[in-house]
């Protein structure tokens, strides 16, 4: 299953995906894409496996999509070196540990740039004194791989040994922004790629004196690295966790003139449009922002009709897409009004057929 996974590979895949987005985007007039490589192998900060328990083996296994058939893992080629490293030592420490092998049935790692790592491990049974003390100890095995904190999850219990996140460290236009990364919560897995994604996403913020919305802002992994070039910026996310994160990374990168607001893209389009009044928007003028480039980055769904209508109200448009098919469909809305100026592929997801898309549209 992983035999297609191999740098040789890599350049071929990448002229496949760049043919099937031209082919895709066809009836659109689209510039030339620009094509930003991932690195062949050790690019990807997330990984999660399950657990096969047989006699007195223990291993990460994981399934074949199409037909479900389990494949054992002991390397995984495309995760971060720090990740392959951890899953051997803890694999190798859990094995005669009852207390922390018993019932586990999956492990969660995500890792950074910076070197930091966090292992969460899921159980189908409660756990108790014993697991946190042996936990701890296991905490102390992989830190000597770098900074580590554990998780444990069983149903309705979640055990910190000691953070439920990591600090990433991006370097973007020879800048170092911080971000703070927690369980579960959304962040792009492929941190090289990501700085790219945000360089690209500076260079098509060429209106100093405007002011940018984003919509679905997650972490503030743009806004935090667009907000110097832009006068104000406003954005909106729906987590909770996500919004928390995004308070912690502007005060931790000394950002003043960005805010962000809890509140869907759907519930924003009815605040702009004067449909209904959110409490959440107290203290908020919305009359005060120019209005002039909006930045969305939406889930694979893509955006709906209404979010793609705000949208067009801007003159530009810089739109990052993670399913090619949505960002088609709002394509034909959003084309009506705008034209596009820029197209560029970045390849997120190596040797898969996902692939990451980002435009932007400048009104006609």
């Amino acid at each position: 299953m992983l035999s297609h996974i191999h740098p040789d590979n890599y350049q071929s895949q990448l002229a496949e995906k760049t043919s099937a987005m031209q082919t895709l985007f066809n009836g659109f007039s689209v510039p030339d894409a620009e094509v930003f490589q991932s690195e062949p192998l050790h690019y990807r900060l997330r990984a999660e496996f399950r657990v096969w328990h047989q006699g007195e083996d223990l291993y990460y296994i994981m399934f074949n999509q199409q037909t479900r058939e389990k494949f054992r893992v002991d390397q995984f080629p495309v995760a971060s070196k720090l990740i392959n490293a951890a899953m051997q030592e803890l694999m190798d420490y859990v094995r005669d540990k009852p207390s922390l092998r018993h019932r586990l049935f999956q492990v969660d790692f995500l890792s950074t740039l910076s070197g930091e790592l966090l292992v969460s491990l899921l159980y189908h049974r409660q756990l108790d004194d014993e697991w946190l003390e042996n936990s701890k100890l296991l905490k102390q095995q992989l830190s000597k791989l770098g900074p580590v904190n554990i998780i444990g999850r069983a149903r309705k219990q979640k055990i910190l040994v000691d953070k439920d996140y990591v600090t990433e460290v991006l370097t973007v236009k020879g800048k170092q922004l911080h971000y703070q990364q927690v369980e579960n919560s959304f962040t792009q897995p492929n941190g090289k790629v990501n700085e790219k994604m945000l360089e690209w996403a500076i260079d098509a913020s060429d209106t100093p004196e405007a002011d940018l919305v984003e919509l679905y802002c997650g972490n503030g992994n743009f806004s935090v690295a667009l907000a110097p070039y832009y006068k104000k910026v406003l954005a909106t996310e729906i987590s909770k966790s996500s919004v928390n994160s995004a308070q912690l990374n502007i005060a931790a990168n000394y950002i003043e003139n960005l805010d962000i607001i809890r509140m869907s893209a759907e519930e924003f389009s009815e605040a702009m449009n004067g449909e209904r009044q959110f409490r959440r928007l107290e203290g908020f003028d919305l009359t005060q922002y120019n209005y002039d480039t909006v930045l969305v980055d939406p889930p694979r769904a893509g955006m709906d009709k209404d979010s793609c209508e705000l949208a067009a109200r801007f003159n530009k448009i810089i739109y990052i897409s993670c399913n090619p098919e949505t960002l088609h469909d709002n394509l034909q809305i959003l084309t009506k009004t705008h034209s596009i100026e820029k197209f560029a592929l970045f390849d997120q997801f190596p040797y898969t057929h996902h692939i990451e898309c980002g435009m932007v549209l400048v009104r006609k």
